[in-house]
């Protein structure tokens, strides 16, 4: 996990207390750090690491906090640290895969106010917020929407309209996104680089919108997870070249391997029908039905058209679940 002392926010990208309407300085004291340990033999282990570390928001009087659900997936011991350093216990509550959020209860008293939950469908292109790690404003940035949009990702992963904001934040993960009202906007997920209006790159930051919290949060809170079918995976990691669907990792025992998909594989069709991106793919994929589905596939290899069926998963099914208190 980074120390917050090892993070270079410029002071002019630093917010100040008069930038805003609300107590930035309450606002900001909120947000903690988190540190995650996960066990070896976790599914997870060997692509996002067994120690974690980020950021997460509390939501709660009684010390719930939410963050970015790949920094505690499968995780076996968590600790939440506040600004001044003070860490306490925690442990995991629910992730949810499907829109990438995570929640975790703290085991003690932690003494810090919680931040309001406000609309991520009332934030607009251009619109200011804050963008803020753990730390206090010198690991805060003002930073602004620049589009909110479709996302889709390479692990089986889809927002419909995901949130973007530059500058980019150092320290991404879990980051709380403080709208003009002081409330919290949406979760921080990635760096990005993005174009727009055809001028050149720009660093920016993923951002998962809080209005996905709002229908699943019961379920969470009462199950450990959100109460619906499971969406059919097939555990293989893809990206778009050229227009082009290329296989580009196969994670060992997943649907994908057992089915012989190799890495380099072209999708060109999922169930007879064309695609060309992420998203497309994912979302017919999906459309098949539940978990345990069979996906028929067809994909270039070596230049030879090779009709493949997957017998899908759940994804859920791989992973260490959160153990409820």
């Amino acid at each position: 996990m980074s120390d917050p002392q090892d993070l270079n926010i410029p002071p002019e990208l630093q917010p100040k207390p008069d930038d805003v309407s609300y107590d930035l300085d309450q606002a900001l004291s909120s947000v903690l750090g988190i540190r995650s340990q996960i066990p070896d033999d976790a599914f997870t282990a060997r692509t996002l690491g067994t120690e974690r570390g980020g950021n997460g928001v509390i939501i709660s009087k009684d010390g719930l906090v939410l963050t970015i659900g790949y920094l505690i997936t499968e995780a076996e011991q968590i600790w939440l640290v506040d600004d001044t350093g003070r860490a306490t216990s925690a442990h995991v509550v629910a992730y949810d895969q499907e829109t990438g959020l995570g929640l975790i209860q703290a085991l003690g008293h932690l003494d810090r106010p919680h931040l309001e939950i406000g609309s991520s469908a009332n934030l607009d292109v251009d619109e200011p917020v804050i963008v803020a790690g753990y730390g206090g404003r010198s690991h805060a940035i003002r930073a602004k929407v620049t589009a909110k949009r479709e996302f889709a990702g390479y692990w089986e992963y889809v927002l419909d309209e995901g949130i973007f904001t530059t500058p980019a934040h150092p320290n991404w993960g879990g980051t709380a996104v403080i709208g003009p009202d002081g409330t919290l906007r949406g979760v921080g997920s990635l760096y990005v680089q993005q174009t727009r209006d055809g001028r050149e790159q720009e660093d920016g930051n993923l951002v998962v919108p809080i209005d996905l919290l709002k229908p699943i949060l019961d379920d969470m809170l009462r199950f450990g997870r959100v109460n619906r079918a499971a969406r059919p995976w097939l555990g293989m990691l893809t990206t778009e070249i050229d227009n082009r669907l290329v296989v580009a990792a196969i994670t060992d025992g997943t649907p994908a391997n057992k089915a012989n998909i190799q890495v380099g594989d072209i999708v060109l069709s999922v169930a007879g029908d064309p695609v060309t991106h992420l998203a497309q793919m994912f979302r017919r994929i999906w459309s098949l039905g539940d978990a345990g589905v069979s996906v028929p596939l067809t994909v270039l290899r070596e230049g030879g058209m090779v009709e493949i069926s997957v017998q899908s998963a759940a994804r859920r099914d791989f992973l260490k679940s959160p153990s409820l208190h």
